[in-house]
C-alpha cells in the first residue's frame, strides 16, 4: 500500500540529483522554494561536509546545522574535530574521512548520518517546498547510515537509479518505525548474495524518546518499463513512482540492451530495444517523469501529454548559479555552449562502475588525455570500490580507477583498467573541493552533463553570461 502522507501535490519540475555537491543545498533549497522538488545529492556526503569544515565553514552554515543534528553528541565530536577556523592553509591537502567497508566503525555511521541530516536540514531550511535526496544503488555502503539521517532532517522523497533498488522501499518503511534495516551487499566471488548484509540500528545511535520519522515519498529511477514492473511487484514496500530516464541524460547511463556496439566516436550505440515503453508505465498506475533532453520549451507539455507527472532536469539545473560547480568551470562550458564549441561524449570505460558515463570536454580535466596520462593513481575516497571474497574468506575491495598494480594483485585484469578514471576525486574536484596532491599538484576534475548542454544557450538570451534555478523553472513555464 502507499504511504498515507501525500498531503502535497506532485512536482512538475524534479531537479535532478547530480552527484557529489552539485545538486548542493543551496540548489535543492532554491528549486523547492518555487514550490517544485529540490534534490540533493547523498553521494559522497561525509566528504563534502568534512572538507566544507575544513575550509573553514565561510558562510556558518554547517555549523548552524550541525547544532540541530539530533545526534548532538556526533555532531559536536565532527566539528571540533574537523573544522578549521581560518581554513586550510595554500597547500594544505585535505583531511580524509575513513573509507567505507562492510563492517564500518560508529564514528563513520555517525559521520555519515550527521553529513546527510546537514545537507537535508539546510535544503528545507526557511520554505514549505520539498525536498529529496538522490543515491546510486551502485553505492552501497553508506547508504543505510545516509538514509537515516536524511529522514531525521525530514526529507521529503528519496530518489535511487544506478541498479535495483528492490529494498529500499522496505528499509524506509523500517527506518520510520525506528526498527533496524539490512541490505544485501554485492560481494564479488561470493558464493551466494545473501552470504553478506549490513545492518543499520536507528535507535542504537538515539536515545529514547524517538522523534517520529516521516516515511519519504520513494522514485525509482528506471531505464526500462521491464525494471519499473519488476519494482512494482517485488519490491520489499511500495514504490511511489518512477523517473523514466533516457540515453542522453549526464552522468552514469544504463547499458545498451543486446551486444555492445560502439560508433566511430568510441561511444555505445542505442537503438529501438532501449526505447522505455510508455503504456506499460501508464499502466502501473503510479506517476512518472521523463528525465532526459528537457531542455526546452515544449518539454513539460509533451511529458503531460504522454501521461507523465512532469519531468527531471538535471543539465540544466547544474549549470544554473545556485549549482555546486565551481564558477570557473561552470563559465567555461556556459561560453562553450553559447558558442556551439562543447563536446559531451557517452564513454563506455570512464566509469570504474563499468556503466557509460557522459563526459564533457572542459580544459584541464580528466577529459583531456594528457591530464589522465599524467594523473598518478590513488584510490583514497573509494565510494566506488567493489567487495571481493578473497580464497581464505575474508573481503577485500578493489576499484579499476586504482593503481594498475594494486588492482591486478587483488585479482582484477590489467585490461579493466584501461581508460578508467578516478570519479571520486575528479566529481570532488568539479564542486571546489580537490585534494591537494603529494606534489603540491590539485586533482583534476572531471565533468559530466547530458546531450542538452548544447540547448543551454537557450537559457543565455540577451547577452546574458549566467542564469538561476528560477530562470529554468520559469523556461519551464512553471
Amino acid at each position: 500500500m502507499p504511504p498515507s502522507d501525500r498531503s502535497k501535490p506532485f512536482p512538475r519540475v524534479i531537479q535532478g540529483g547530480m552527484g557529489v555537491g552539485v545538486s548542493h543545498w543551496r540548489l535543492a533549497r532554491a528549486v523547492a522554494s518555487h514550490g517544485q522538488l529540490g534534490v540533493v545529492s547523498g553521494t559522497g556526503l561525509n566528504t563534502v561536509l568534512v572538507r566544507r569544515l575544513q575550509d573553514g565553514d565561510r558562510d556558518g552554515s554547517q555549523r548552524r546545522a550541525l547544532a540541530q543534528c539530533p545526534l548532538r553528541v556526533a555532531a559536536a565530536r565532527i566539528e571540533a574535530s574537523y573544522f578549521q577556523p581560518e581554513g586550510r592553509i595554500p597547500g594544505q591537502p585535505y583531511r580524509l574521512s575513513p573509507m567505507f567497508t562492510i563492517s564500518p566503525t560508529r564514528e563513520l555511521l555517525e559521520l555519515t548520518a550527521v553529513a546527510a541530516f546537514v545537507e537535508v536540514f539546510l535544503a528545507k531550511e526557511g520554505h514549505e517546498g520539498c525536498v529529496g535526496i538522490n543515491l546510486l544503488e551502485k553505492i552501497q555502503l553508506p547508504t543505510l547510515p545516509t538514509l537515516f539521517g536524511a529522514m531525521l532532517a525530514g526529507v521529503d522523497y528519496v530518489l535511487m537509479g544506478a541498479g535495483i533498488p528492490r529494498a529500499i522501499p522496505g528499509v524506509l518503511d523500517r527506518f520510520a518505525a525506528w526498527e533496524p534495516a539490512e541490505l544485501a551487499v554485492d560481494v564479488l566471488d561470493a558464493p551466494s548474495k545473501h552470504d553478506h548484509r549490513l545492518r543499520f540500528e536507528p535507535g542504537a545511535f538515539l536515545e529514547p524518546p524517538h522523534p517520529a520519522l516521516h516515511r519519504p515519498i520513494f522514485l525509482a529511477i528506471v531505464s526500462s518499463s521491464t525494471l519499473a514492473v519488476s519494482l512494482a511487484r517485488k519490491a520489499t514496500g511500495y514504490v511511489d513512482g518512477y523517473v523514466v530516464e533516457d540515453a542522453t541524460a549526464g552522468g552514469h547511463n544504463a547499458p545498451p540492451r543486446g551486444g555492445l556496439r560502439l560508433n566511430d566516436r568510441g561511444e555505445p550505440v542505442y537503438g529501438p530495444r532501449d526505447q522505455v515503453d510508455l503504456a506499460e508505465i501508464r499502466a502501473l498506475g503510479r506517476p512518472f517523469w521523463l528525465a532526459g533532453s528537457r531542455t526546452h520549451l515544449a518539454a513539460l507539455a509533451e511529458a503531460l501529454k504522454q501521461g507523465a507527472a512532469g519531468v527531471q532536469l538535471g543539465t540544466a539545473f547544474a549549470f544554473c548559479e545556485e549549482s555546486g560547480i565551481d564558477p570557473g568551470i561552470r563559465r567555461a562550458v556556459l561560453v562553450g555552449s553559447a558558442i556551439g564549441q562543447l563536446e559531451v561524449r557517452t564513454d563506455p570505460r570512464a566509469s570504474p562502475t563499468g556503466m557509460p558515463f557522459k563526459v564533457v570536454g572542459v580544459a584541464g580535466s580528466l577529459s583531456d588525455p594528457e591530464v589522465y596520462a599524467t594523473r598518478e593513481r590513488i584510490c583514497d575516497l573509494g565510494y566506488l570500490r567493489q567487495p571481493y571474497q578473497k580464497p581464505d574468506g575474508t573481503i577485500g575491495y578493489r576499484c579499476p580507477g586504482e593503481p594498475e598494480k594494486d588492482f591486478v594483485r587483488k585479482g582484477g585484469t590489467q585490461a579493466d583498467t584501461i581508460g578508467r578514471r578516478c570519479l571520486c576525486n575528479g566529481l570532488m574536484a568539479t564542486v571546489g573541493y580537490s585534494q591537494t596532491l603529494a606534489d603540491g599538484r590539485a586533482e583534476p576534475p572531471l565533468v559530466t552533463a547530458g546531450d542538452t548542454v548544447h540547448e543551454l544557450r537557450a537559457l543565455l538570451t540577451g547577452g546574458r553570461r549566467s542564469y538561476t534555478a528560477a530562470d529554468v523553472l520559469t523556461f519551464l513555464g512553471v
